[in-house]
């Protein structure tokens, strides 16, 4: 997980004098080096000139694309609009961060008007045309940093710590050209741009990027993989990051307008207030600065003294202390005025209220932090302990509860090693009131702040008698105990908080995409056993393409269990189905040794049967879902769930997806972290999967189609009606017929649908009974919907609609076959394979990409595509289920027994292994050590995730706990 950077902000950390240095040399490095604008498209220099050449560039074919017209009842794509110029700025002095941050993210020379960050426009435009038309990828871009240019993706690593990409790239980084702002949007006194870099560990220029892909629908699959070079080769994970940092960001500013308007409309906003509150970065900081004034309140001590009149005479005691006479302010009939005393008690609040939201005081005091050991204590809560006590009534449960945090009810541990389980732990037994949670600043710190303050910060601007002294002194020891101490205390637990959350969500999304992506087995008939006692073993047969041969229940284990197993052993020669998916639930141990034992006897003989364990979870919560009733509308629910465990061996990622990733049995904590960032990153990642795989559109469901990148549920039903309306898809193009499927939601979900001709030939016999005329109804919509494009060409298969190449880059692909002698037909075969290679290695990808008028990045898309065999699947590198035909049992496990598993979940504080004894084994965090894994697995948190084959050694056991504690020795591939 990416750990955020330290600002100079108010309320936060200052960045260290190495950080300083080290963000004030990149700006430099970036500044000095290279000139902003090498940073633009070098098409861009002429804007109306360049796009008419680029359109002389392109095919007719894709002149068509661009300019087709869509339906009337969709949104009109707006008409080009000539570049708006730099508005008038009013007239404001520049502070030196924002002439740097402006400096920072300025497009090319003829745009540098003399405008602050907040009135630039940021907005990216692709093509260098009309910001509605479709971005290419076929544009020249300068050759731009690559990290690992072997990969379009990365699915087994999530994102990098401190993505600082420059630290390991070549070559000069892409701006995009601006248009729309950002910061304007914000209305903030800070550069969101600039923050977003520092939270994220990114550069501006990738944030910047990365802010205006978003702002213009791009999804991450489709920017991952499409516009590599415009977000330096991030994964996924990065740039999902860099959303929810910006996410935050945006909720920051919104509270912040919300609260000045709140403030404003209670007649209490002053210009100081107002700065201090646009100065703010997080929630918490927001909180701290508008405390005083929420509704519900009492008025704070600081405001009645001031409504007193005692601020004046508080400023006097700083500023000019020799003339500051107390006794000026007493009035006897008013309370709070009325003594001497009295007056030392408003002044020595006002004083630390302001002290307390001093930007430099607080970062002062987080700096002593830092230098300090602060730590987190845990213990029982007085609740738990009374409630603990016998009384009378049910009050049984408390007990048991305290007992699950045993752990914890005396835990201290310092706030930068606290391990990100253990936080979420502590919440929890917080939240349940067993817990009392608090944490520790040194004394030492306090000390040297009311030093700092009585003797720096605050030091009168002259001679101050003792008794003023006195009323500093208490007022900042004041201001430390009720203000600054909360303050910081509040900030540690939601800082580590966060963190804990960041990570377990990443944890989950890693499990998710490891389950997702393991490898299908196909072209098996497959039997589905969801194993049961008393009310039997529902069993499925499924045929190598998931249809439904035969269902039933069966009772292996009461009084007719050998009859039983001859009406088995009758299904599975009828259907010649030679492999059992066990669920891992109620039964699975006893079901799975009645298969071994009838496996040693060779009852099923001539065929070769063998088994294996899959996880059940969510099966049942899926079968009485109104998706499995639409599927499978006339089955009873139990056999729906013995089908979904067959389905989750032959096509995991098609099954799965079906099912909430909640359900799935992935991840800890889930129910304490924020469900909101958990379903958007859970989604997102099921969408990354669906996308990367890629998805034949003619035999897919439309539970599928609606997780690929640029679709939804509506657009999913439209394509489907459009497919039982005209019959099957013959290539990419014929998607722009589809009512809803406007040029953006084309341009996203292009590159990621499959068209396989052998699939449209079988769809199309069946759909037109054996006549594979289509020639009417496609000439039918194509009139209705005015694309410009002849008949034929919508008729015609297009070898590049089974490849991840884009739409966009089929001219490119065509003229880099023309220079090297090869043709479409040749597509995946050695021959194609070994010219292109030769290509590559005589004159170098950059120098092809360069011929070819494009990128080096979207040259190696067209090579990957051009190179893979027909049906290429990316999921047959990743784990396939493990098929056996024996068992064991914990009783035959011993200490320093070495064994191999695989993993099948992992956690904040380790992995859990099936060794195939019946339970898990857990390796522990402190095992899984960087020497003992591959390279390419070193710099993931854990690094390991469900699926993968490790070897490990048993180191303890728990025969009466059913607990295994295991060590990893090394990962298997």
């Amino acid at each position: 997980m990416l750990r955020r950077t330290r600002t100079a902000k108010v309320y936060t950390e200052p960045a260290t004098d190495d950080e300083s240095d080290d963000m004030t040399g990149q700006q430099k490095d970036a500044d000095d080096s290279e000139e902003l604008e090498e940073w633009l498209p070098k098409s861009n220099e002429g804007k109306t000139t360049g796009r008419r050449q680029r359109g002389n560039d392109e095919t007719g074919e894709k002149k068509k694309v661009t300019k087709r017209v869509a339906k009337p009842k969709e949104p009109k794509p707006k008409a080009e609009r000539k570049p708006r110029a730099a508005r008038v700025p009013r007239a404001k002095e520049k502070t030196n961060t924002e002439q740097q941050a402006e400096d920072a993210v300025q497009a090319k020379p003829e745009l540098q008007q003399h405008v602050t960050v907040k009135e630039e426009r940021l907005s990216v435009n692709l093509s260098g045309d009309a910001p509605d038309e479709c971005p290419s990828s076929s544009q020249h871009f300068p050759k731009v940093k690559k990290e690992e240019p072997d990969d379009s993706f990365t699915f087994d690593e999530p994102a990098q710590k401190k993505q600082k990409t420059t630290d390991s790239a070549q070559g000069r980084p892409i701006k995009l050209r601006s248009a729309n702002s950002c910061a304007e949007d914000l209305q903030t006194n800070w550069d969101p741009i600039q923050v977003l870099a520092e939270k994220s560990g990114v550069e501006q220029w990738v944030c910047a990027n990365i802010v205006q892909l978003f702002q213009e629908e791009n999804t991450i699959p489709f920017m991952v993989r499409y516009r590599k070079e415009l977000i330096n080769h991030m994964d996924a994970d990065a740039v999902r990051d860099v959303q929810l940092t910006l996410e935050e960001l945006r909720s920051v500013a919104k509270k912040i307008r919300s609260v000045s308007q709140t403030l404003k409309k209670e007649g209490v906003l002053t210009s100081e207030l107002e700065m201090v509150l646009k100065n703010c970065t997080t929630a918490d900081e927001i909180d701290h600065v508008y405390a005083p004034y929420k509704k519900g309140s009492k008025l704070s001590k600081a405001r009645r003294a001031k409504e007193l009149g005692l601020e004046p005479v508080a400023l006097t005691l700083l500023q000019e202390p020799q003339k500051m006479d107390l006794q000026s302010s007493i009035q006897p009939n008013t309370k709070g005025l009325s003594t001497p005393d009295e007056v030392a008690t408003g002044v020595q609040e006002i004083l630390a209220d302001m002290i307390a939201k001093d930007k430099e005081t607080l970062t002062y005091v987080q700096s002593l932090c830092d230098r300090s050991v602060v730590t987190i204590h845990s213990s029982v809560s007085k609740t738990a302990l009374k409630e603990q006590q016998p009384q009378q009534g049910n009050q049984k449960s408390k007990p048991k509860d305290i007992a699950k945090f045993s752990l914890y009810v005396d835990f201290t541990c310092d706030v930068q090693r606290i391990q990100h389980h253990q936080t979420l732990a502590i919440n929890r037994g917080e939240n349940l009131k067993i817990l009392t949670v608090k944490v520790n600043i040194p004394d030492r710190v306090k000390n040297d702040f009311c030093r700092w303050c009585i003797n720096v910060r605050w030091r009168p601007q002259g001679f101050a008698r003792p008794e003023l002294m006195t009323i500093l002194k208490n007022a900042v020891e004041d201001s430390y105990r009720r203000f600054i101490l909360p303050f910081l205390s509040r900030g540690y637990r939601t800082k580590l908080t966060a963190s804990a959350e960041k990570e377990s969500i990443a944890m989950f999304v890693r499990n998710l995409r490891q389950r997702l992506l393991m490898c299908p087995v196909r072209g098996r008939v497959i039997m589905g056993v969801d194993p049961g006692f008393h009310h039997g073993c529902k069993i499925a047969i499924l045929s190598p393409t998931s249809q439904i041969l035969h269902t039933d229940v069966v009772y292996l284990h009461g009084p007719a269990k050998h009859k039983e197993a001859e009406k088995l052993r009758h299904l599975m020669l009828k259907h010649s189905c030679q492999t059992i998916v066990i669920g891992n639930g109620k039964a699975c141990r006893e079901t799975e040794a009645f298969f071994t034992d009838l496996i040693k006897r060779h009852f099923f003989k001539p065929l070769d049967v063998s088994y294996c364990i899959t996880d059940e979870a969510g099966a049942s919560i899926y079968s009485v879902s109104p998706e499995a009733v639409k599927e499978m509308p006339d089955m009873d629910p139990n056999l729906r769930s013995a089908v979904s465990i067959g389905r989750r061996v032959q096509d995991p990622l098609a099954e799965l997806i079906k099912i909430d990733p909640k359900h799935i049995g992935i991840g800890t904590y889930q129910h304490d972290v924020s469900q909101s960032l958990l379903r958007a990153a859970l989604d997102g990642v099921v969408q990354e999967c669906v996308s990367f795989v890629g998805v034949d559109i003619n035999i897919c469901s439309e539970t599928l189609m609606r997780h690929i990148a640029g679709l939804n549920a509506g657009r999913a039903r439209s394509i489907m009606e459009w497919k039982g309306k005209n019959g099957p898809f013959l290539n990419r193009e014929q998607l722009k017929l589809v009512k809803g499927l406007g040029p953006k939601s084309f341009q996203q979900c292009a590159g990621f649908i499959r068209i396989n001709p052998e699939t449209v030939r079988s769809v199309s016999s069946v759909c037109s009974g054996g006549n594979e005329d289509l020639n009417v109804p496609l000439k039918q919509t194509a009139e209705k919907k005015k694309v410009k494009g002849s008949r034929s060409t919508l008729n015609q298969f297009n070898p590049l609609d089974q490849t991840c190449i884009h739409p966009e880059s089929y001219s490119i692909a065509l003229r880099f076959l023309s220079q090297i002698g090869g043709s479409l037909d040749q597509m995946g075969s050695a021959a194609l394979r070994q010219s292109i290679e030769s290509s590559v290695k005589s004159r170098g990808l950059d120098v092809l990409a360069k011929s070819l008028d494009t990128t080096p990045e979207t040259l190696q898309l067209i090579v990957d595509g051009l190179t893979q065999p027909p049906g290429f699947d990316i999921r047959q590198d990743f784990e396939q289920a493990d098929f056996k035909r024996e068992i064991v049992s914990m009783n035959d496990l011993h200490n320093g027994m070495v064994v191999t598993g695989r993993v099948t979940n992992t956690a904040l504080f380790g992995a859990f292994v099936d060794i195939g004894v019946g339970h898990s084994g857990l390796i522990p965090k402190r095992f899984i050590t960087p020497d003992k894994l591959p390279l390419d697995q070193r710099r993931r948190s854990l690094s390991l995730g469900p699926g993968e084959r490790v070897e490990v050694r048993v180191i303890n056991l728990e025969l009466q706990r059913n607990r295994i504690t295991l060590d990893l020795i090394r990962v298997l591939r």
